[in-house]
């Protein structure tokens, strides 16, 4: 069995390569939604819908065990009900994590009070991050922003333009004298050097976080590591193959990557 890793898009292949460089010897299937990218602009209808049939073909077509959601708005709308409603009907036994929770505890851990958030636009308005901390700690202030053009720009080879937009997004969030940026999308990842460096603050980048909560829950679910075939094999995937896209893949994968086209509509 393998260890799936899914996205609407680039977001997921960032993780995959943090999660080989930890765990070099698992077995890596990677799925990009990139016919339905971007999901932050979706219903949640719709948002549960495309998940959930990537989730089936990951478990059905590519005998998944365990699968890192890495997509925040899937995360943040059909996460909860896909562990609840769907796992154990169709697939018990296996799993679907998150990277909300993961990123959630992270910054809890730094002990900062005056955050900052930038994210789909689903992300935001689900106010999930803001919830999930003041659960746990009612004095922290989290401030969010929007970011809907970050993503296009990213999938779309529009990085020329991307630090005008950053400024527009960011700036105000500065002005609220944030101790940290959390990166509420696995595509901002590619993003983390360039925010850390112009506005000199601290970035919290799910790239650097999803890998070792994932180990640390295999350390703690041994049954689901006993499942896992170790041959240091990767697989890619997407929904919709571009040029775009297989040169941006290539960039974030430091070593031959192979996409293929697969459709999921058939579990939808």
């Amino acid at each position: 069995m393998k260890l799936g890793v899914f996205d609407s898009g680039l977001g997921g292949i960032m993780i995959a390569k943090a999660i080989r460089d930890l765990l070099p010897n698992i077995d890596i299937v990677c799925l990009g939604d990139t016919m339905h990218m971007p999901y932050g602009n979706r219903s949640e209808g719709a948002i549960y819908t495309h998940t959930k049939a990537a989730m089936e073909y990951l478990f059905a077509d590519q005998d998944c065990q365990l699968i890192v959601m890495a997509c925040n708005t899937a995360s943040a709308s059909a996460l909860r009900k896909l562990q609840q409603e769907y796992l154990p009907q169709a697939n018990p036994g296996r799993r679907i994590l998150g990277v909300v929770v993961p990123t959630i505890e992270y910054a809890l851990d730094q002990g900062h009070k005056r955050i900052g958030l930038i994210g789909t636009n689903y992300t935001v308005n689900s106010n999930v991050y803001e919830e999930e901390l003041q659960k746990i700690n009612p004095d922290i202030e989290i401030f969010q922003v929007n970011t809907p053009l970050l993503v296009p720009l990213i999938e779309n080879d529009g990085m020329e333009w991307v630090e005008g937009v950053l400024d527009r997004y960011i700036k105000p969030l500065l002005d609220k004298n944030i101790e940290t940026l959390i990166l509420s999308c696995t595509h901002y990842a590619c993003l983390k050097d360039l925010i850390r460096q112009r506005y000199d603050i601290d970035v919290i980048s799910q790239d650097e976080i999803i890998p070792i909560k994932l180990q640390d829950y295999l350390n703690r679910h041994p049954e689901s590591m006993d499942l896992l075939s170790q041959n240091s094999a990767e697989e890619f995937y997407v929904t919709d193959l571009t040029d775009s896209y297989v040169r941006k893949a290539a960039s974030f994968f430091d070593k031959g990557i192979q996409l293929s086209h697969v459709s999921t509509d058939k579990a939808a």
